[in-house]
């Protein structure tokens, strides 16, 4: 068994949101075994004990939308890019997520579904839990393509991505193009979560979307119908439903004004942080690539030559600490949105997502700056600063 003491733990209060608590105790192995107060534990129980020293403890981040970082995309035919993306993951407190798939020929998103499934099926102790993948696109709007490749965009059908039901978790959509009446209820009834976006619909296509099984949108404000007073359009959809609503925190795709009224709006429930971030992130200033397309990345704005924004550059870890700079909130309620959230949409709060006995130990331990010092997943460091 091993322990962490004098750590601040961040774990569900009595009426389940997160809080934070001091002089506890965690033990765990593979999973959370037992969280005790200080006083009642034995360190001659324990066969290692981490010593947090006033760092925040709390349950490994979720990244429900991540193309690529570290030089390594989704896409990328290398089956070693799955686990590089794991592994710069873990540096940055994400223990589980979804690699994503973007709008390229359809062989190649099924090419990368299945390296996803194998990887799923594979997972060892070098990085963060792969849980499926993100589909972003090719079933989209070529108006609100935004980076993705207008060319390999394609009238949404279920039967194209039945055979991959257990790998997809998440599929955006434009809910305009759909033709198939019942492709979201069948998608929810495969488990695959709905997401809105690269959309042109408006307030109340995106509402009837809604209303059908849709309960995810994919990087509010961006590549979607804007809110205006006359015309509120998917934003306003958004805002005005409990979907889930991801957002991109680096206070480039979304102004941080924008963040506190999106927060407000949503009081504070159902907003998803995400990076969306491209094979550049973790490599600094310099041409990349997405999508057989050219990547120019200057401080935190990453381009197409058309000055188009295509993607991001952020960690999870950078995200959340911009996040709670922009709204105000504690820390715990910014795990909560990164952990708790997407854990429950995507139907693994049972073994993931807050630290409670029981759960798989995948844990991460940061400062107040959201500074990473180490990532535990199935109770074996993945990272250590």
């Amino acid at each position: 068994m091993k322990a962490i003491r004098n750590g601040i733990l961040i774990l569900p209060d009595e009426n389940g949101h997160f809080a934070a608590f001091t002089d506890f105790v965690l033990c765990y192995d593979e999973r959370i075994t037992a969280i005790v107060p200080a006083e009642d534990f034995s360190p001659s129980d324990a066969d290692e004990i981490i010593d947090a020293t006033g760092a925040y403890v709390a349950p490994g981040f979720l990244n429900v939308h991540i193309h690529g970082c570290d030089g390594a995309d989704t896409m990328d035919e290398d089956a070693n890019a799955l686990t590089r993306l794991a592994a710069f993951q873990a540096k940055t407190g994400v223990t589980s997520f979804l690699p994503t798939t973007m709008t390229c020929a359809f062989d190649a998103v099924e090419r990368a579904l299945v390296r996803i499934r194998a990887a799923m099926a594979e997972q060892g102790s070098r990085g963060a839990r792969i849980l499926g993948a993100h589909m972003e696109g090719p079933f989209i709007s070529p108006a609100k393509k935004g980076a993705q490749d207008e060319h390999y965009i394609l009238p949404a059908a279920f039967e194209k991505i039945v055979p991959y039901a257990d790998v997809i978790k998440i599929i955006t959509v434009a809910p305009e193009t759909l033709t198939e009446k019942d492709f979201i209820e069948n998608c929810r009834a495969h488990g695959i979560v709905v997401s809105i976006g690269h959309t042109s619909a408006n307030y109340e296509t995106a509402r009837a979307a809604i209303a059908a099984g849709a309960t995810h949108v994919t990087h509010l404000c961006n590549a979607m119908t804007p809110l205006n007073h006359r015309h509120p359009g998917v934003l306003g959809a958004g805002l005005d439903t409990d979907a889930n609503c991801e957002l991109i925190v680096d206070n480039v795709h979304v102004h941080p004004a924008m963040q506190r009224i999106i927060y407000h709006a949503k009081r504070g429930r159902n907003l998803i942080p995400i990076t969306d971030s491209l094979r550049a992130c973790g490599l600094g200033e310099g041409v990349s690539e997405l999508g057989g397309q050219r990547v120019y990345v200057k401080g935190t704005l990453a381009t197409l030559a058309d000055g188009t924004i295509a993607g991001s550059v952020l960690c999870m870890n950078d995200g959340l600490r911009i996040l709670r700079e922009n709204i105000g909130a504690d820390i715990p309620a910014v795990v909560e949105m990164a952990t708790r959230t997407p854990a429950e949409e995507l139907n693994v709060y049972d073994r993931l997502g807050s630290l409670s006995v029981g759960k798989h130990a995948d844990m991460v331990i940061f400062d107040e700056d959201f500074n990473i010092r180490q990532t535990i997943v199935g109770g074996a460091d993945v990272f250590r600063q």
